[in-house]
This record gives structure tokens, C-alpha cells and sequence, in this order.
């Protein structure tokens, strides 16, 4: 099979979709790799690491989409990209369609066969194995944005999360106790600030209270919860995922009133439409703003700002699908694997995800009908 890896073009996106060792497990197995000029030049892999992997450089995207019949990216896909898909031409990367009906209906046009990250299964349909090394990334980043949202001189409160000696130590509140919700806590305990957590999983309640003992509050999520804690709140992580669909939006504008004016709320969920109602997205290069004197992080691609980690750390778990899917063709490579078929989000004009039609207001067609 055709490989083709774009330079990620989302505003300051430093990630790739494949790193020179991966295209080497591609080029061993007989399959061909077209890399764009310079797409690794952000996780430090020149075009000469590609080259020696096996791969062909190509001057620009055009070219890399035309010679390709899998494209594997980071990022959705921009109004141009998109516009550089064919019938038939499969495309292995995030998506995040719920909240955006204009990429949804460009890639029905577009006819391509379309396999998100972010929906693919475990075994049994259990977790999110493509995304949680990104979920891991952003929460434990969310933190450090946080912080730094924090500083005066960037709009904060003027609060140092882990105080010192006689001063209390700042207040994070972390909504949504999953793989984000953890390790944004995790971060969070480990610069000795004072840490709440919500969910209302008891499950998932029980894990974080074994796991954390003293050294962070775990609390059954309600509204009159979740307002007391953002009354008192520095920080406030929003770490909710409804995997597929459009995130719930858990904190009103009416909400904000509560808050002390500068603390500071990073909506990691962004990604999905976002959990605060007063979220949108954000870039890096322009990452906050201030609603109501409340400071938000919206930035929908934190983990590019680390961009050597994350790409190593998606391509761990991105890799053997793409394998798979190349050696045997994407039909016989989800037939065989339920976990993988749960990540064709579109094909052929049709949308075969559930929770992304359901956010969306359109019709479902069965994987059945897609898969023969």
C-alpha cells in the first residue's frame, strides 16, 4: 500500500503522523511511504531520517495526497486537505466530529474511508486505546498551563499552585476523573496543591480514593458539588469525555459568578465541543481569554506543544492498526478487529459512528452495510 504522511498545518501543530521509525516498519513490510518536506522537522526528524527509513520526500501536500492511498495525520483535517481527498482514499487520524458539521459533511463529499483515534476500541470495546496517550499528555498539561494562566501578568489570580511556607497552596478542582482527570490530579498532587476531583462513577470514585488516599478529595459530582468547589477554586480542569460525542457542557455561564475573579479554568475537552459553556477554541499562539473576569484555556491541540513526546507516544499505539490496515485492506483489517471498526467514523458518503450521528442530528448506517 501507498503511504502518505501531510506536514500538519493546525496553527502551531508540531506533531506527525509518523516517525521515521515507524515508516521503516512500513517500508520492511514492503509497503511504500511519500513523506511532505519538513512534516518531522518539529519532533527534531529531518527529511534525511525519513529517507533512511525508506521513504520518498515530496515538495508539498498536493502531491503527498495524489500518490497516497492512506493518508495518516495527527489533526482533523483542514478545509484544504480536505479538499485533497478522494473516493476510496483512506484517512487514519484524529477527527472529532461531533461538534464540527462542516469537516463532517466535507469528508461524506469527499468519499474517502475515514478511521478515527479517538473512537477506536479496546478489547471487548473497553477504553480508547488511540486516545489515551494524548489523554495523558493534555492532563498532565493542563497543569502546567494552568499554573501559567495563574501568573498575574497573564491575567491570573496571582496564585503559585503549591504555595510556600505560611501561604496556603492553590485550589484545583479536576471535573471528570478518567484518563485526563487522573493525570492532570496526578500533576496537580505532585506540586503540592490542594485537589478535589469529581465524578460520579463509583467505580471510578473508589480507584481514585485508593490510589490518592489523603492526598486529594474525591467527591461524588452534583451541581451543588460542583458549585461549592468552584467557589474556592484556582484551577479548574475540565476533564469530562462521552466518547464520540459532543462533550456536556457542565459549567454554566451562570456558574462563572461564583468564581474569584482571575482563577483560571482549562477546558481539556475542547477537542469535543467542550465542557464549560463559555469554552471555544483557542490556538497556542493565542492559548486564553477572559469571560467575566474568569481566565480560559482552550487550546484543541495541547499535547502539539510537546510534540517529540506525544508523536512517540501516539505512534506506540497508532502503529499496529496502520499495519494491519495496510497489509490486509482496510475491509479485512476492521472485520477482523471489532475494536478497529469502531473508529470508522465515515465511508463512502455514509456516517457509521453513533455518537458522532447522534451529536450531529444525522442518520447512522451499520458497519454491516459498510463492510459487506
Amino acid at each position: 500500500m501507498k503511504i502518505g504522511v501531510p506536514k500538519e498545518i493546525k496553527n502551531h501543530e508540531y506533531r506527525v503522523g509518523l516517525t521515521p521509525e515507524s515508516v521503516s516498519e512500513f517500508t520492511a513490510r514492503g509497503h511504500s511511504v511519500a513523506v511532505e518536506t519538513g512534516a518531522g522537522l518539529g519532533i527534531g526528524a529531518d527529511d534525511e531520517a525519513y529517507v533512511a527509513a525508506g521513504a520518498r520526500i515530496l515538495a508539498g501536500a498536493d502531491e503527498v495526497f495524489a500518490s497516497a492511498d492512506m493518508i495518516i495525520k495527527v489533526k482533523e483535517p483542514l478545509a484544504q486537505e480536505r479538499a485533497k481527498l478522494r473516493p476510496g482514499q483512506i484517512l487514519y487520524t484524529y477527527l472529532h466530529l461531533a461538534p464540527d458539521p462542516a469537516q463532517t459533511d466535507d469528508l461524506l463529499k469527499s468519499g474517502a474511508i475515514c478511521i478515527a483515534y479517538e473512537t477506536v476500541t479496546g478489547v471487548g470495546g473497553r477504553g480508547l486505546p488511540l486516545l489515551k496517550p494524548m489523554s495523558q499528555v493534555a492532563g498532565r498539561l493542563s497543569i502546567q498551563a494552568g499554573a501559567s494562566a495563574l501568573e498575574k501578568s497573564k491575567g491570573g489570580r496571582g496564585v503559585l499552585l503549591g504555595g510556600v511556607p505560611g501561604v496556603r497552596a492553590g485550589k484545583v478542582v479536576v471535573i471528570g476523573g478518567g484518563v485526563v482527570g487522573f493525570n492532570a490530579a496526578q500533576m496537580a498532587v505532585g506540586l503540592h496543591a490542594d485537589v478535589t476531583i469529581l465524578d460520579r462513577d463509583p467505580e471510578v470514585l473508589e480507584r481514585l480514593s485508593t490510589h490518592f488516599e489523603a492526598s486529594a478529595n474525591i467527591v461524588f459530582s452534583t451541581r451543588a458539588a460542583l458549585e461549592a468547589e468552584l467557589s474556592q477554586a484556582d484551577l479548574v480542569i475540565g476533564a469530562v469525555l462521552v466518547p464520540g460525542a459532543a462533550a456536556p457542557k457542565l459549567v454554566t455561564r451562570e456558574m462563572l459568578s461564583l468564581m474569584q475573579p482571575g482563577s483560571v479554568m482549562v477546558d481539556v475537552a475542547i477537542d469535543q465541543g467542550g465542557c464549560f459553556e463559555t469554552s471555544h477554541a483557542t490556538t497556542h499562539a493565542d492559548p486564553t481569554y477572559v469571560v467575566d473576569g474568569i481566565v480560559h484555556y482552550c487550546v484543541a491541540n495541547m499535547p502539539g506543544a510537546v510534540s517529540r513526546t506525544s508523536t512517540y507516544a501516539l505512534n506506540n499505539v497508532t502503529l499496529p492498526h496502520a499495519l494491519n490496515i495496510a497489509d490486509k485492506g482496510w475491509k479485512d483489517a476492521l472485520s477482523a478487529n471489532p475494536g478497529l471498526a469502531d473508529g470508522l467514523n465515515v465511508c463512502d458518503g455514509k456516517l457509521t459512528n453513533q455518537a458522532v450521528a447522534s451529536s450531529l442530528g444525522r442518520t447512522c448506517h451499520a458497519l454491516s452495510d459498510v463492510l459487506g
